[in-house]
């Protein structure tokens, strides 16, 4: 499999993760302190800029596992093993919105 369909994946799990995540009204504080007028003007884009920076978190604590390979290994770029590694990092955090994704659907 190429490197574009591990991305994509992954891209899709973090997308998943930032919608359908029940922590995602944890997010809320963060964006109020980043941005304090959207609070005030629409709870919408409050919502969708929390859900990006969930969906962001994500595919950043899910690469860990795949950069620390990387290094341990000693490769100069992505091979399939850390690609392996960052989408399994990024299912695994996404499995609590799994529930909500299925029961909501797209």
């Amino acid at each position: 499999m190429s490197t574009r369909s591990y991305v994509i994946a992954i891209v899709l799990f973090a997308t998943v993760n930032g919608i359908f995540s029940p922590w995602l009204v944890g997010m809320f504080p963060f964006v109020f302190v980043l941005m304090p007028a959207f609070f005030l003007t629409s709870l919408s884009v409050l919502l969708f800029i929390s859900s990006i920076l969930f969906a962001t978190i994500t595919l950043i604590l899910g690469g860990i596992p795949a950069a620390l390979y990387e290094r341990w290994s000693g490769a100069k770029e992505s091979n399939e093993i850390s690609m392996w590694l960052w989408l399994a990092g990024v299912a695994l955090l996404t499995l609590p919105a799994a529930a909500n994704f299925f029961q909501f659907g797209l």
